[in-house]
């Protein structure tokens, strides 16, 4: 199992201020396996995806796949696919965006768009009613096998919770897609969730790894927070080695 540091981890203000290949440089020095760039903290896309050139193992996307009208957003897949390439990033890391009933026809221009590519198309469930319930996910699963497509989810743990579903139902009900797992904790705010290291969650993290496959990438995606902040990456990587040990 690689173990991963999504860089949005270390928040704004400090990717703000050092920006994306300083973390990646940090992210190595606690012992991650790699880090997931990500396009929406990129400041200068050109320089910096040149810089982070052969550093990464996944380029995440903040764009979705399909449109709110339920169009296919080709070239929103071709920039997410450009970015993966210069970085040569194998995995490129999307939400499915406006994906709907109408969206089914699509289905077959998207299997030509990726036939033969470097970069493996990863879905994630986001936050949001059309691509972050069990139900988009599984309507969405399901009508890419129809069509002849074989693409892999990244099981983000706690985004479930914003749209009030179970991260372990989920988890039971789509393992066999799983091929990335973004761990993160949760806890509920007044008004809001917010996410947190795994020990401080109120979900049944351990739970939810021991359904999920184990020989597949895990990234943290919570925040990173501390005086120290090589250490404190140190110990999180520490937490995940040791829950996946003993699930």
């Amino acid at each position: 199992m690689k173990l991963l540091i999504s860089l949005s981890s270390f928040g704004a203000a400090e990717v703000g201020r050092h920006g994306q290949l300083w973390c990646t440089d940090l992210a190595r020095e606690a012992g991650a396996d790699g880090v997931e760039v990500r396009g929406e903290m990129l400041r200068d896309p050109v320089n910096e995806l040149a810089a982070l050139a052969g550093r990464a193992a996944v380029f995440s996307s903040p764009e979705g796949l399909w449109t709110v009208d339920g169009t296919l957003d080709e070239a929103a897949l071709a920039r997410g696919m450009s970015a993966a390439r210069v970085l040569g990033a194998p995995r490129l890391k999307m939400a499915i965006g406006g994906f709907g009933t109408a969206s089914h026809g699509s289905l077959a221009r998207l299997k030509e768009l990726l036939v033969g590519g470097p970069v493996e198309l990863v879905i994630e469930n986001d936050q949001t009613a059309t691509a972050g319930t069990l139900s988009a996910m599984t309507a969405f699963f399901d009508a890419q096998e129809r069509a002849g497509l074989d693409l892999g989810m990244t099981f983000d743990m706690g985004n479930w919770h914003w749209q009030g579903e179970c991260p372990l139902q989920a988890a039971q009900a789509l393992a066999h897609r799983v091929r990335y797992v973004h761990c993160k904790g949760v806890q509920r705010l007044p008004g809001k969730w917010v996410a947190v290291p795994l020990a401080d969650s109120v979900a049944p993290w351990r739970a939810i790894l021991r359904v999920l496959p184990a020989d597949v990438p895990h990234a943290i995606e919570y925040p990173l927070i501390g005086d120290d902040l090589a250490a404190v990456t140190r110990a999180q990587l520490a937490v995940i080695r040791d829950a996946r040990r003993h699930a």
